[in-house]
């Protein structure tokens, strides 16, 4: 993938519809597909991906750069969202700024 195709992008835990998606721990769980363990011996999250909140609204905040280091994992995160019919912003929110 390149630059041009791979943005940062948000996944919002509310689908399309205005539901608030389930379970309440999902941005935590879906991170941790992403996480490995550090030196000291703890889970990680990756760098690119990230939990956190977004206009109130858990969320997952996905870094455009994993599209071009593991595209593969880049569209898993995409294709959770539409699979599961989550609000998706693009191109905002760097995950350093995640709040």
């Amino acid at each position: 993938m390149t630059t041009q195709e791979s943005t940062t992008f948000i996944i919002v835990g509310v689908t399309k519809e205005g539901k608030k998606f389930r379970p309440s721990d999902w941005a935590e769980r879906l991170c941790g597909v992403m996480s490995a363990f550090g030196a000291e011996r703890k889970m990680k999250y990756s760098p690119y991906v990230g939990p956190g909140d977004f206009n109130g609204d858990k969320a997952v905040f996905v870094d455009g750069r994993l599209g071009e280091i593991e595209p593969m994992a880049y569209r898993f995160m995409l294709n959770f969202a539409q699979d599961n019919d989550l609000q998706i912003v693009d191109g905002v929110c760097p995950l350093d700024g995640k709040k």
